[in-house]
């Protein structure tokens, strides 16, 4: 069994995951990865292990369902997920619309690959989402710029991406070439997992096939007139790499509403974070208050009104994702007295 445990760690198996085991969990059951997630079933790798299973919760909460990436204990004479581990890290977003539907990206990633592209689709404020995401999940982020083989002036893009969290790190890339991607290496080695993210049309699919050393995903090109991309990614799931490490691919996001996010928005925007709790009034909302540190940054130009207008949007974005549907209720209900009470006094009033 000890050399069971040991091959395991080809799949990213490592000490955390051997911590959780307890005495005789390995008699009847055996530890698989979640390689892929599908509507009718998951599909589980180890050594010697590799086939589609059941969907597996481990609870009745959102956070409790397996997902790409994961660990789960499986009865080796049925076949069925028995406990998922504890994650290390878990990536997660509000499922888009209006719905409140939590949508698990992937869990026990390394790296964070954050892919952009040296053209229109470059956005500061998308790449500061997924930073902060990165952050929380406490997941070393990278940003990789695709299509530097396309423009002269990649080396601006890359200089501006920088500038969004102290000391990260950004790499500019041809994703067809195998020279340039090779720079990403280093975090792809022997049982280390890393997270593919970013809109559509910027090259993920295409860096997913040059990094594997085959066509594994499904390939578009972005349209013309304005450099958006078509979605191509309809299901997330992990791929191989030459190196030994494994690459958990994503469908394209244009929009990843946070929650639950706070402490890495903190992370992203620690400048201003630290600004702020140099104002007069700790309740300050930082507009007209006197003896706002942040509107006096403004006015000398230590800040920019750009960046701190989306740190504002990540935060409520943020608190309006986090807010439970009970609670979300709760205040409608009050919201909705008010009103009323308004409305009566209005009332009593003209009569």
């Amino acid at each position: 069994m000890t050399s069971h445990i040991s091959d395991l760690a080809d799949f990213g198996w490592n000490a955390f995951f051997s911590s959780q085991l307890e005495a005789g969990d390995l008699t009847q059951q055996h530890p698989v990865r979640v390689k892929a997630v599908h509507r009718g079933g998951l599909d589980i790798m180890a050594p010697g292990v590799d086939r589609l299973i059941a969907p597996f919760r481990a609870a009745d909460n959102e956070e409790s369902q397996a997902t790409v990436g994961d660990w789960l204990l499986v009865d080796q004479s049925t076949g069925r997920g028995r406990r998922l581990l504890r994650r290390r890290s878990l990536f997660k977003r509000r499922a888009a619309g209006t719905g409140r539907q939590l949508q698990l990206i992937a869990a026990n990633v390394d790296t964070l690959f954050v892919v952009s592209s040296c053209n229109q689709d470059f956005n500061s404020a998308r790449l500061e989402r997924y930073l902060a995401l990165a952050r929380e999940a406490e997941v070393t982020p990278v940003i990789v710029l695709t299509k530097a083989d396309m423009t002269d002036c990649a080396e601006d893009y890359a200089r501006t991406a920088t500038k969004l969290l102290p000391g990260l790190l950004v790499e500019t890339i041809d994703a067809r070439d195998p020279d340039t991607v090779a720079c990403l290496a280093p975090w792809c080695g022997r049982g280390q997992t890393v997270a593919l993210v970013g809109s559509s049309g910027v090259g993920k699919s295409t860096l997913v096939n040059t990094m594997a050393g085959t066509a594994t995903a499904a390939t578009r090109g972005a349209r013309s007139d304005d450099d958006k991309g078509r979605h191509t990614t309809t299901a997330r799931s992990l791929h191989r790499l030459p190196a030994g490490g494994w690459l958990a691919d994503t469908p394209g996001m244009r929009e990843l509403g946070l929650t639950d996010a706070q402490a890495g928005i903190k992370d992203v925007f620690a400048d201003i974070v630290a600004l702020a709790e140099h104002c007069r009034f700790a309740d300050c909302a930082h507009e007209t208050e006197p003896g706002c540190a942040l509107q006096a940054a403004l006015a000398d130009g230590r800040l920019e009104p750009a960046r701190v207008k989306r740190w504002r949007k990540l935060i409520a974005e943020d608190a309006r994702n986090t807010e439970t549907l009970a609670e979300r209720r709760a205040r409608h209900r009050a919201f909705g007295k008010k009103v009323k009470g308004i409305m009566r006094e209005k009332r009593r009033l003209v009569d």
